[in-house]
Order: structure tokens, then C-alpha cells, then sequence
């Protein structure tokens, strides 16, 4: 796949978008870390969109919803690494059955997801680095890219001059914090539970730390806690030996983030902090930077994911289940 291949596969999907006689819903369906990257592209529509509705659904839930309001007025877009997702498949099925436009999302060619979905967009998937091609900016790109050609909204080409600077910038974030991450890594290769919290844009980011990289691949308990709902419920499990990462994110958002922080500062100390301010985000078209923090958290938290992998002396490949039973 190239990258003059993503743009073609963009631009069919937003011509086809822009053909229907009306949108009014984008749904942004997949399962694992493939949904936590949607709840990114759901905010955007929330924040941006002055009459569609964005809706972000586990690929299973999906189904199980049955939204009424899906049908020709429909755009679902569907998203799993191997397009072999049997959930996503399903999903795609019914989208397509309903009449909604369905665009997936995956690293495959000719897989069941794209047999099941009339038009596709092929991604890079490389979690330590981050480019145009990578799922979170070819999301982000379809999403103002639809905005766009349904509102005329004018941010995509804020967006994709942000992109251009993400690699450059990711490299430099990572390697201005190589001695932190080994620090947690040694810190924490032992912990058996470990919190992580955002809100807004990064909610995202937190929820696949949290179930695809502790969880999944660590072994280690974790939740993810949304800043907002922090002082409803979560901030009693807060004490000064409790782990916590906080993921700390720029637009109106950061409100809650820097909230919760003050007070998980004055009872844990435990608390590993991410400040999206602190990755040199500042040098981004300040109209969207909020929407480019998580593409830059992404590569970072997997940093800290590997670091602490090898601490533990834990492969991230290692499963007891995926894969291996019946399930």
C-alpha cells in the first residue's frame, strides 16, 4: 500500500459521501482498539458537525442496538486491522442491508470486512510511530473530509497540515522522554493494578491503554476513568499508593483533566502524568490540535507499553485466550 493509494481510496469514499441525496448520521463501528480510535473521530463530529449526528458503538452493540435511525441517510464507517473481525463483519452486513453507505476501514485487501462493504481505505498500522496513513489520521481525515464535503467545514486542511508535522514531532516527543519511561517501567513492572484517566479527545487513548495494552497484553487490571466522571464514583479508589497515568489534553476539555489532577495530586503518589501541552503541540494549527493530541499520546503510551513489557519480562504478544480457545 502507498500513500498515493490512501489518498485515492479518501477522496472515492468522500465522492461517494458527497453523492447521497442526504447524511445525517455517521456511524463509527469496530471492536477493541479499532472502537477506541472511533470514540476519537465521534468527538469530532460531536464538536464540529452542525447537523449530523456521530455515533461511536462496539461492533457487537451495534447490532444488538439496531439504531432505527440507520438506513439511506447512513454512513457507517467499519474498522478492524485484519478485516477478519467477525462482530465488524456482521455490522458491515447490516449496514449494507440497510442501505447506509458503509466505507471500512483495514490493513487487508480482500478480506470478509470488504466483502462486506462497498468502499474501503486501506491503513498502516505501526503503533511507535505515526504518519497520514496510520488509523487514527486516515479517520480523522475522512471525518472532516465528510464534514466538509456535507457542511463545508473548513478544518481538514488544518488537520492534514498538522499530520505532516506528526512524525517528526512523535520521534522527538518519545526520545525527550526515554528516561521517564524507563523510570515508570522499573517503577511499575509489578504493579497488579494500574488506573488511567482522560477525557475528551484522549478518552480514546485511555480506554485502549487501559483494555488493549494492560489489559490484553500486560496482564495487568486497569480501568479506564473518564476526568468528568473521576469525582462520581472513581476517585475514592484514589490513595497514595495507587497507580494512575493522566492523560492531559488541550480544548475545552482540559477543564476536567487538570480537575482531577489537583486532586489525585493531594492523595496519590503514584500518579504518572501526560501532558498533551508538553509534546509540542503548540507548533500545530491551534483550530484542530486537540484533535491531533491523541495521534501523538497513541505512539508515546506505547512507548510505556514496550518499556514496561520489558521490565516485566511480559511479551505484548503473549495471549492466554485470544486466538488459542473457543470463544
Amino acid at each position: 500500500m502507498t500513500t498515493e493509494q490512501t489518498d485515492a481510496q479518501i477522496a472515492n469514499a468522500l465522492n461517494a459521501v458527497a453523492a447521497r441525496e442526504n447524511v445525517a448520521d455517521i456511524y463509527f463501528v469496530a471492536c477493541g482498539a479499532s472502537y477506541a480510535h472511533m470514540l476519537q473521530a465521534q468527538n469530532i463530529v460531536e464538536r464540529e458537525a452542525n447537523a449530523i449526528v456521530g455515533n461511536a458503538l462496539n461492533a457487537a452493540e451495534f447490532k444488538a442496538r439496531a439504531p432505527k435511525r440507520l438506513g439511506k441517510n447512513s454512513v457507517v464507517i467499519v474498522g478492524s486491522l485484519s478485516g477478519t473481525t467477525p462482530e465488524t463483519v456482521e455490522a458491515a452486513k447490516i449496514a449494507q442491508q440497510s442501505g447506509a453507505l458503509t466505507i471500512c476501514l483495514t490493513q487487508e485487501r480482500g478480506t470478509p470486512l470488504e466483502q462486506e462493504s462497498a468502499l474501503t481505505v486501506t491503513y498502516v498500522h505501526s503503533p511507535l510511530i505515526t504518519s497520514p496513513d496510520h488509523l487514527p489520521a486516515v479517520l480523522g481525515r475522512l471525518t472532516f473530509g465528510i464534514l466538509k464535503v456535507r457542511e463545508r467545514n473548513t478544518k481538514l486542511a488544518d488537520f492534514e497540515k498538522g499530520l505532516a508535522a506528526l512524525p517528526a514531532l512523535v520521534e522527538q516527543a518519545v526520545s525527550d522522554r526515554r528516561a521517564k519511561i524507563a523510570d515508570f517501567a522499573e517503577a511499575h513492572k509489578r504493579e497488579a493494578v494500574i488506573y488511567t484517566m482522560a477525557s475528551g479527545a484522549n478518552f480514546g487513548q485511555a480506554y485502549l491503554f487501559s483494555i488493549c495494552l494492560l489489559q490484553e497484553m500486560l496482564w495487568v487490571h486497569s480501568s479506564a476513568i473518564h476526568a468528568g466522571e473521576y469525582f462520581h464514583g472513581p476517585f475514592e479508589v484514589t490513595d497514595f499508593d495507587v497507580p494512575i497515568i493522566q492523560l492531559i489534553g488541550l480544548g475545552p476539555s482540559r477543564v476536567m483533566d487538570e480537575r482531577a489532577l489537583a486532586f489525585a495530586k493531594k492523595y496519590s503518589q503514584r500518579l504518572t502524568v501526560v501532558d498533551a501541552k508538553e509534546l509540542g503541540l503548540a507548533s500545530l494549527p491551534e483550530t484542530v490540535s486537540e484533535y491531533l493530541a491523541p495521534l501523538v499520546l497513541s505512539p508515546v503510551l506505547r512507548a510505556y507499553a514496550d518499556k514496561l513489557s520489558e521490565a516485566k519480562g511480559h511479551p505484548l504478544t503473549v495471549r492466554r485466550y485470544m486466538w488459542k480457545v473457543e470463544y
